[in-house]
């Protein structure tokens, strides 16, 4: 059942921005029956689609980016971002970005110029700089990240290690798409829906040879 939750949901999110695919670890149960031991987070890079938004913001490179949320920072790879009525640059959530000039403020904007963002996560307009987005790296992000939602994570141990990432890049004009392995996925749900409608056969089986035996041992006592 959690194989089956799990491959449900990454194939369910395969057209979701940014979606991380989950996985698992298995053991084996008396050498045959394999056992969840554990699920984890695949944080590989997604394909970067060009869409012409200049508000859409794709990342290369192991880094996610800042956001300021009511519950503290969390960080996310989908770049898929709005001006708010108060001209912040934020999710559709609300989140705002963190501006690494002003100490993790919003990014503050003109609604009515033009918006350019360079590699580095420097935010100009009219040539005038007005941030620079935060983007930060986690190390082991898989053991050290929880999934809020869909796209958004958050630090396990809130004091746990956050690292700049220089090597990372923002691609203006562009969204990184899930890196759910579709035709895997698929492929791996009809083996466990088999599977587990062969356990479910088996447990019926025994339960009717138990019941069985049962009977016989009334009829002969």
């Amino acid at each position: 059942m959690e194989s089956l939750d799990m491959l449900a949901n990454n194939i369910a999110n395969s057209g979701t921005i940014a979606f991380k695919a989950d996985r698992e670890v298995n053991t084996l149960f008396r050498e045959e029956l394999p056992l969840v031991e554990r699920q984890w987070t695949d944080f590989t890079q997604g394909m970067l689609l060009p869409t012409g938004n200049a508000l859409n913001l794709g990342l290369s490179g192991p880094g996610f980016f800042a956001l300021n949320s009511p519950t503290g920072i969390v960080y996310t790879r989908s770049g898929d971002f709005q001006i708010s009525k108060s001209n912040q640059l934020q999710t559709a959530d609300g989140y705002t970005l963190r501006n690494v000039l002003d100490q993790g403020k919003p990014i503050v904007v003109d609604p009515t110029q033009s918006i350019a963002i360079d590699k580095g996560g420097g935010v100009q307009q009219g040539g005038q700089i007005l941030g620079q987005i935060e983007i930060l790296g986690v190390p082991t992000a898989s053991d050290t990240l929880s999934k809020l939602g869909k796209t958004y994570f958050a630090l396990m141990d809130k004091g746990g290690p956050v690292v700049k990432v220089p090597e990372t890049e923002v691609h203006q004009g562009a969204l990184e798409q899930s890196n759910v392995p579709v035709g895997d996925s698929a492929v791996r749900l009809i083996a466990v829906m088999r599977q587990f409608e062969m356990l479910q056969r088996a447990l019926t089986l025994g339960a009717e040879m138990n019941k069985r035996a049962i009977d016989e041992v009334a009829r002969v006592t």
